[in-house]
């Protein structure tokens, strides 16, 4: 894919939550973009680690039966709620399970999030458990699909933006940091 082309999105799994992280008493909207059904615990986790912090107010983090109503109405409809949750964000978060690369949905939140100029950082929360006590396998990184072409030269996103891994890396005590480390400097 290039960064500047959309392509045709057939998929409807992919959930989004929009939150503001709290970072030196500054609220910073952040949109996260991971895959719903397989890793909506792990992202809650990740989303609610820093409301003990107080930094951290929720917001937009959709539900199951919210998110059905969305895709009931099609591809458009859920392009729009997409648009609609990016908008006012300065970072964009894709947290990596085991399938989040394959999603046509992060895809194409990957895509307008960088053409709208947020920052970006990937997190890795396969080593996270999820509901049942277990652990999940490596994802790709999302980043590898995607490239920008300058000159004639190809380079991905991979080469640009930072990912993590939640647990190795202690993404509790350092989420607020890597936000404000690719977060533009103008927001």
């Amino acid at each position: 894919f290039k960064m500047c082309s959309l392509s045709t999105i057939n998929g409807f799994i992919d959930i989004d939550c929009l939150i503001n992280m709290g970072v030196n008493n500054m609220a910073r909207k952040v949109f996260f973009s991971f895959h719903y059904e397989r890793d909506v615990w792990r992202a809650g986790i990740v989303r609610n680690s820093d409301i003990t912090k107080k930094s951290v107010e929720a917001a937009g983090f959709i539900d199951a039966a919210s998110w059905e109503e969305v895709k009931k109405k099609g591809d458009d409809a859920i392009k729009k709620w997409i648009a609609d949750q990016l908008n006012g964000t300065s970072v964009t978060i894709v947290l990596i399970g085991a399938e989040t690369a394959s999603r046509d949905w992060v895809i194409h939140e990957i895509k307008e999030s960088y053409n709208k100029g947020n920052g970006l950082l990937g997190i890795y929360i396969q080593n996270i458990k999820d509901q049942n006590q277990r652990i999940d396998n490596k994802g790709e990184n999302p980043f590898d699909k995607l490239y920008i072409e300058t000159n004639g030269t190809k380079k991905y996103l991979s080469q640009i933006f930072s990912t993590y891994d939640w647990i190795n890396d202690d993404g509790y005590n350092n989420l607020g940091k890597w936000v404000e480390a690719v977060a533009p400097k103008n927001n």
